[in-house]
């Protein structure tokens, strides 16, 4: 909408579509797979090798012919994990420990508990199926198949994937470059004294730690003084260092909100006033860039309001899916949702209400369970939340119903 001065309430998915019209994934750089835990895939990865790579034993017992269980077989050899077997000599069994490659002709392994020891061998029981407690070669992985694709974040089991496979280096996405500024003459941070009307910064290391579990790198964090000229001045360095402007206070309508005029003068305003609560002075947009990389560009820009818990559901709902397309990383883009059965009442107007919840999961499904205090200034309401609870515009909430709520993950 450009600079569009309309004033009616927008819906979430109005600036959502604004916030991520025409994002493209940002570049590929090759890391070390050691130094890659919470970077996101930028090429799917192929599998080199099968995993295990071969038959192997499920269990410490004896490998044997599955057609000669049910008598007394001889032990032929010995065979732990990582040794190479010999084929198997007919009418015998080997001693086999877990991992243990299975020799040549055999087919089958017993576990320990189930043979009896005696002087020519082991008593084996009968009844015993081919591939009985082997796992076969391939059975994780084939070499050739797709291993990864793009767009996975390499969290603890995609590294051993990765590691199975020797893999020592891959291609991820760079890491989003975001700017965090603070307005507001009243905000400072902690460890120095509080003055008459100030506050300690609340917002500040919640967006810097949320950012981060987004999978961004917050290259700037500053605070910005209540003065125009100031506000344009720190909005043009930090879009020309950063991929992406998060401000948080000075999107409203008091005289000393500089943040959305800025934003107009130098760049565009998609929309703000948000039909949703908490948070409608949002502001969304883009600021021109000249210096990043060497080439003119746009960062995009949010305006987050200055209560904390507007800051922090905010961040939720629109700055998780920027990183998400910034990074290419489809599991970003959307919170999975659930449904739960409300422990509570509630009632809505004309702005969804995204409403804090502790979840319980029981036998009998999972209940929401929604904090006292739901006031955009009471953070406590914050910090045990697992979920948003989504209250639709005009609606009526009794205690038993089921309702949507989205899952606070971070990837």
């Amino acid at each position: 909408m450009g600079n569009d001065q309309r004033t009616e309430l927008q819906s979430v998915e109005a600036a959502l579509e604004a916030l991520l019209d025409g994002v493209l994934p940002l570049g590929a750089e090759r890391i070390s797979a050691s130094e890659a835990a919470g970077r996101v895939l930028a090429a799917e990865v192929q599998a080199l090798l099968d995993v295990p790579p071969a038959d192997n034993s499920a269990m410490d017992g004896y490998a044997l012919r599955a057609a000669e269980a049910g008598q007394v077989l001889p032990i032929s050899q010995r065979i732990a994990a990582g040794a190479s077997p010999q084929p198997l000599a007919p009418g015998s069994c080997a001693r086999i420990f877990t991992g243990g490659e299975i020799p040549p002709g055999a087919d089958c392994v017993v576990m320990q508990e189930k043979v009896e020891e005696c002087a020519e061998g082991v008593r084996v029981p009968g009844g015993i199926e081919p591939g009985n407690n082997i796992r076969a070669r391939g059975r994780d992985v084939r070499a050739g198949i797709r291993l990864l694709p793009a767009g996975t974040c390499l969290e603890a089991a995609a590294l051993g994937h990765l590691a199975g496979q020797g893999i020592t280096e891959v291609a991820v996405r760079r890491r989003p470059r975001v700017a965090l500024l603070s307005t507001g003459d009243e905000i400072i941070d902690p460890g120095r004294p509080l003055g008459p009307g100030q506050i300690y910064n609340t917002n500040r290391p919640m967006l810097k730690r949320l950012l981060e579990r987004f999978g961004a790198e917050v290259v700037m964090a500053i605070s910005v003084p209540d003065d125009f000229e100031a506000t344009c001045e720190t909005l043009r360095q930090a879009a020309d260092q950063a991929d992406a402007v998060v401000s948080t206070g000075g999107v409203s309508v008091g005289e000393e909100d500089h943040v959305k005029h800025a934003l107009e003068r130098l760049g565009r305003l998609d929309l703000w006033r948000l039909a949703m609560r908490p948070g409608k002075p949002l502001a969304l947009g883009r600021l021109p860039r000249s210096t990043r990389d060497g080439h003119a560009g746009e960062a995009r820009f949010v305006g987050l309001p200055g209560n904390p818990v507007s800051g922090f559901v905010g961040a939720w709902i629109y700055l998780r899916p920027l990183m998400g397309a910034l990074l290419d990383s489809p599991r970003l883009a959307r919170l999975p949702g659930l449904r739960a059965r409300s422990t509570f009442a509630t009632s809505t107007q004309a702005r969804r209400h995204y409403m804090r919840v502790k979840l319980e999961f029981g036998a009998e499904g999972i209940s929401a369970h929604a904090f006292d205090d739901q006031n955009s200034a009471v953070l406590s309401s914050c910090v045990e939340a697992d979920a948003l609870a989504v209250i639709p515009v005009h609606s009526e909430i009794r205690q038993g119903d089921i309702i949507e709520c989205l899952w606070l993950v971070e990837n």
